[in-house]
Formats: structure tokens, sequence, C-alpha cells
């Protein structure tokens, strides 16, 4: 199955002549960052308890165009967003919100101020991630950032795929070589410290370490990573025959930042307390209080001692660990409808144990469950906002996607209605990873 082509040629060029056009060079001295958006088909809410998580990129995402600012000044400006940012590579930069390795997380309620939603701050949390591990940066870039036309990116991981971009392009322009899994603390750096977003690294490990027809697999605690290589789909199995298959996302119109949101981080932090009761109860109590250090015969042993809601989370973890395990072997015997199952099962247990979904994205879920063709569907991302992602039967998918964009407008008028009617559903192919052109 051949990608489709992202970016198009059409993209490229006009990403270059912006920039060409700011920075007064040519648009062969113009480099691009293509930094794609992820999916997470199973593995929900698990890795930052060091769970076991999968992954893919889409052929959708973010472009970043830019040159060598020639000095240390940096300005960018963005296709989705007003004003100019501009700072100085040469500037110290503080984070915002440090959240140590095993630190009690502190749950903030409020708002955040309109310095905090400004556009640029991935920017900044870039150059501070660099600076903190030691990277000394003398050269700026003059760039723009656009996001895939038309695309809500709620729920794909976004904020990941622009922090891997900024980071890729301050590197390039300052001949900085860095791993790939440098990258991925790096950007953890930006979100966790810079930002104070309690996530774990299944998003930037995505982005910077898949290939495109492969599953990503990653054990978050030991940040050991592997592709898991499919079987051809098209290829007759000794029961029925595979069929080729093909991303469907559908976008529920809402919209809201993962760190204004309390209810990300005080599950990770229910997470954590019931790691703490669990290790305690099982003579374990020195160890971090990650539910990857309870080991599943002392959760099932000592999980009576949990009160309601942490057993919820506590199950969920356990749960989807099993899950991903089972899913991996069946992407590579090719069994899509086996892995589909396991993706929908995901889904309920991110509903039902960790308490995530609202009305409208479970309306969602559910409408994509009764779509023709759908191997499995699940919330894309954290499930507090965004969208859900299905893989779809190719034979199907564009009878699935009307389905969708029937149905849901009649649970939800209100806000279907703020949705643009022609990327409300999208049909998606499998990506590749973030890279600089």
């Amino acid at each position: 199955m051949a990608a489709m082509s992202w970016p198009t040629q059409d993209e490229l060029d006009k990403i270059r002549g912006i920039v060409s056009e700011m920075a007064g060079k040519g648009t062969e001295d113009v480099r691009v960052v293509v930094s794609p958006y992820r999916i997470c088909p199973l593995g929900a809410h698990i890795d930052h308890q060091g769970g076991i998580v999968s992954a893919m990129t889409i052929n959708k995402g973010i472009l970043l165009g830019f040159v060598p600012s020639g000095n240390t000044q940096v300005a960018l400006r963005s296709g989705q967003f007003k004003g100019e940012v501009r700072f100085r590579v040469n500037e110290t930069q503080q984070p915002r919100h440090r959240i140590s390795k095993g630190e009690e997380i502190k749950v903030d309620k409020s708002s955040p101020s309109p310095q905090e939603c400004y556009w640029g701050r991935y920017a900044i949390g870039a150059l501070y991630a660099l600076q903190s591990r030691g990277n000394h940066l003398a050269q700026g870039i003059i760039g723009y950032i656009c996001g895939s036309e038309g695309l809500d990116s709620s729920g794909l991981s976004s904020s990941a795929a622009v922090g891997v971009a900024y980071l890729l392009a301050l590197e390039s322009a300052n001949n900085l070589t860095v791993s790939p899994t440098e990258n991925i603390e790096y950007d953890r750096v930006i979100e966790n410290e810079y930002l104070g977003l309690r996530n774990g690294i299944l998003d930037q490990s995505a982005i910077l370490l898949s290939s495109h027809g492969c599953l990503t697999y990653m054990n978050c605690k030991t940040t050991e990573h592997k592709l898991i290589h499919p079987l051809n789909f098209l290829k007759d199995h000794e029961t029925e025959p595979q069929k080729g298959y093909k991303i469907l996302l559908a976008f529920s119109g809402l919209r809201q930042a993962l760190t204004s949101n309390p209810g990300y981080n005080s599950r990770v932090a229910e997470c954590q307390e019931a790691a703490k009761i669990l290790l305690h109860a099982s003579g374990n109590g020195e160890l971090e209080p990650f539910l990857c250090n309870v080991e599943p015969e002392s959760y099932e042993a000592h999980k009576v001692k949990l009160e309601p809601n942490l057993a919820r989370r506590a199950e969920h973890y356990f749960s989807e660990n099993m899950r991903v395990s089972k899913g991996l072997e069946a992407w590579a015997s090719g069994e899509l409808r086996q892995f589909g199952q396991l993706m929908s099962a995901s889904g309920l247990s991110s509903i039902k144990n960790y308490e995530c979904g609202c009305e409208p994205l479970i309306q969602l879920y559910e409408v994509l469950l009764r779509a023709p063709g759908v191997f499995g569907a699940r919330f894309s991302g954290a499930g507090f906002r965004g969208c859900c992602v299905a893989l779809v039967d190719t034979d199907c998918v564009a009878e699935a996607a009307k389905f969708v964009r029937e149905e849901y407008p009649k649970l939800q008028p209100v806000l279907a209605s703020q949705l643009n009617p022609d990327t409300a559903v999208l049909i998606c192919e499998a990506g590749d990873c973030a890279r600089v052109i």
C-alpha cells in the first residue's frame, strides 16, 4: 500500500515561497520540517504509567518552513494564528511549570493566562529543552508554521508534532546531530517541564520513530521500541482473505487544550495513588508510584484494597496493557478484524474505567462502531476533546465516511454545525516519521 503523497509539491512550493519572502532568500535555501500527526490504536492512557503502547502516524500534520537567520534572532509566523513570535536563541529560558519524575501532581483548575495560550510557547519551549540539556545555540531561524489545511487537529497530538518541528528546525539550523530518542526526551521536556502537562512519551515517540505501514511499539518504562511489520493485508490467509485498511478520522467539534483541563492531570494522579497503595500492599512501597512497577499478580491479589475510582483506573491500565500485547500479535499476523475488536474494547475501557469520554465523543465512537466496514474504533488522543479514529476496510471507507457524516449531526446538531463539512470526517493513510526536507 503506497503512502499518499504528503506533503504535496504544491504545499512545499507554497511554504517555501512564504519563507523566501519573509527572509529575503531564494526558495532553494528554504528547508521544511515535516512533522506528522499520530494515532494510537491501542495503549490509551497508560504511557504516563510506564505501560506498553502502539502508535502510527498519518499523512497529515505540521509543516515548518525555515532558513537559518544568520544571527541569534528567531522570527516565526503561523498559518493558523495572528502575530509574529520573536526571541533570541542566546536568551536563557526558564520553565513555566517544572514537574519532577515521581512528584505528586498538583491539579491546577485555573484557566491559562493569555500568555499561556500564546502560540509561540512551543518554540520557546524547544529552545528551553535544548538549553536545559547542555546545547548552546548560536543560530536562530526565520520560519513559517502551518497545520494540514482545514483540519481540526485536536486529538491527533498536534502539540507534540509542533514541539518536534521546532526542535528539528533549531537543530538543523545549528548543525546539531540529535538522535530520535534524544528528541523524544527533548519534547517531553517541552511538555512536562516547560508547559506543565504530565503526559508520557507516546506521542513524540510515534512522530519520531514511525515508518510507513508499520505499527510502532514502545515500552514506556524501558523506552524499548520496535516497528511491527504487518503481513501483506491483501494476501490470502487460511481463513478469509484480509482486506486493506484506511484510517478514518471523525471530529466531534469539541476543542479544549489539555493544559487547561484538570481531568487529564487528575487521572494521572489517581493512577499514581493506586500504584502507591498496591505497591505498599505487596511489600514494594519503596518503588516509584507508577503502575508499571506493580506486578499483574500483585494487582490481582490486592486490588480489593482500592476505592472504586482508583480501582477503575488500575483496571484500565492492566487490561489495556494486555490488549496491546494481543494487538501486536494480531497486527503482525495480518488479523485486522481481531486488531479492530481490541481497539473497540480499548475505547470502551477508556469510557468505563478511565472515565475520560464526554457525551459527544461517546456518541461519535458509537456511530463509528455502527458504520459499514469498520474493524474497530476508539477516541483519538486523551478523550477530553477532539476526535475518534477507526480502521476501516478499504472497500467500504467512502460508505463509512458518508454514514458518520449523516448520523453524528442527528445526535449533536450544534457541535456538528461548527465543523467544516468537507473535513468533519477524513479518510487518511498511514504516514512516516518526522524529518527535514
